[in-house]
């Protein structure tokens, strides 16, 4: 397989693997509840093109928390997250985005990467197929696993209304 890109569509929840611009694999993902949008403290899924800038979690476990792109030490499970009920968890694999169109998604209140604009893994209570994230674009850990081992940073990911 040549020339790997991503290809997130926000209003069907999916995200593409194309492999020399053809479709090779597709996960189902959940963007934010709150819409697409590039603004600082918008809580938004940004559009446009972006780069994988960096892959954090390599050899982690599946479930493995990470807390400010460190793991924890943690394994996810539903008594962990009852003794912490408002995290936003995230899980086994970061794939950290950086935008690559000025004004857009990148430098100034629109930067992806200083949103902290991840693709990264989300518990199994978490829905996927629906909006339901804080910006990020989440997916299931066996999935994002998977991807994280298709993707090197330098990756391009487009994000598509």
């Amino acid at each position: 397989m040549n020339a790997i890109r991503l290809r997130v569509i926000i209003t069907e929840q999916r995200l593409e693997v194309l492999a020399d611009g053809r479709p090779h694999e597709q996960f189902v993902v959940s963007t934010s509840r709150y819409g697409p949008g590039e603004r600082e403290g918008s809580c938004c899924t940004p559009r446009g093109r972006h780069v994988i800038r960096a892959k954090i979690g390599a050899g982690l476990a599946s479930g493995a928390v990470l807390v400010a792109r460190r793991p924890s030490g943690e394994i996810w499970s539903p008594a962990l997250a009852a003794r912490h009920p408002r995290r936003d968890w995230i899980l086994s694999r970061i794939l950290w985005l950086s935008g690559r169109e000025p004004g857009r998604n990148r430098l100034a209140a629109v930067d992806s990467m200083r949103r902290f604009i991840y693709i990264h893994g989300a518990p199994e209570t978490e829905p996927m197929g629906v909006p339901f994230s804080h910006g990020c674009i989440r997916m299931r850990s066996d999935d994002v696993i998977r991807l994280f081992d298709l993707v090197t940073a330098g990756t391009e990911v487009d994000i598509v209304p």
